[in-house]
């Protein structure tokens, strides 16, 4: 397989039933940028069609290849020629690589190469990532530093970073349900959602208001729907923003005094009087994930 790498074509070797990582391929040449070769420069490093490109005779581009591959015994490549192929073919005999590396991507059920077990592949989302950039920046800025004996030296570079838009969108992908999202507390817009059903009606508006102001004297930061819209739309909104509490106000619940709580992952559903509400909504709170 032919890539560009930082501009240059570079060669990589693998099994055909392997894909390769470019990822790895990039890190093993500490390339900053790296893609697939278009046809014209696989063209012109193997002098024939896409498609038919081979180790043996391969010239004037870096060899990477596989440590799979490496260990492999007369196999069959491509032959740098249209419709041809290289049979019985031996790494070190046939050509030599500029290097060995893993470069591929791990298969469910491969073997641990340190125990008997067996790779068990799970769907995942990076939200961070490390690398390794040794000496390839240091040294082009000329950053060093005296070592033990006094004597110049590069720095060993590293980069980490956390994505700070990834890390609510793993979320909403783990956290959700047919309804919407269901936020974790800690990283959650708003803690609470207060919705008053009829916010035209002075008795429901003064309800949320006075919640909506105990809670953020006590720390919690609120979310007051007072739109004037039907009750269904404000819940089925509620459903779907997933703010992790909710305090209802309807004409039922005032006429006892009371306020509806309800929690956006458990459903979990109790009527607390409206001056024992902030307190019962941070008791809600310490118990949601």
């Amino acid at each position: 397989m032919i890539y560009v790498a930082d501009g240059r074509p570079v060669a990589a070797l693998i099994r055909g039933d392997r894909e390769l990582n470019p990822l790895k391929l990039q890190g093993h040449l500490s390339a900053i940028e790296i893609e697939s070769a278009p046809a014209s420069v696989v063209e012109e490093v193997t002098r024939c069609p896409v498609g038919f490109a081979g180790p043996v005779g391969l010239k004037g581009v870096p060899l990477i290849v596989d440590n799979e591959v490496a260990r492999m015994k007369n196999s069959i490549v491509g032959a740098n020629k249209n419709e041809k192929h290289t049979i019985n073919v031996n790494v070190g005999r046939d050509f030599k690589p500029t290097s060995t590396a893993d470069i591929i991507n791990a298969a469910e059920g491969e073997l641990c190469p340190n125990c008997d077990g067996h790779l068990v592949a799970r769907r995942g989302i990076e939200v961070g990532n490390t690398f390794m950039l040794g000496t390839k920046y240091s040294k082009s800025m000329g950053a060093k530093f005296l070592d033990a004996d006094g004597k110049e030296k590069p720095f060993i570079m590293g980069s980490y970073g956390v994505g700070i838009t990834r890390t609510p969108q793993a979320a909403v992908e783990k956290y959700h349900d047919d309804k919407g999202i269901i936020w974790p507390k800690n990283i959650a817009p708003f803690q609470v959602e207060i919705i008053p059903l009829n916010y035209e009606s002075d008795e429901h508006k003064k309800a949320a208001e006075q919640i909506y102001t105990d809670l953020v004297n006590r720390g919690v930061d609120c979310l007051l729907d007072d739109r004037l819209e039907r009750a269904g739309v404000k819940f089925y909104d509620a459903d779907l923003i997933g703010i992790p509490v909710r305090v209802v106000i309807g004409d039922k619940s005032l006429k006892q005094g009371k306020l509806e709580l309800k929690t956006r992952g458990t459903g979990e559903t109790i009527l607390a009087k409206i001056e024992e509400a902030g307190e019962k909504v941070e008791e809600l709170l310490e118990r949601v994930n």
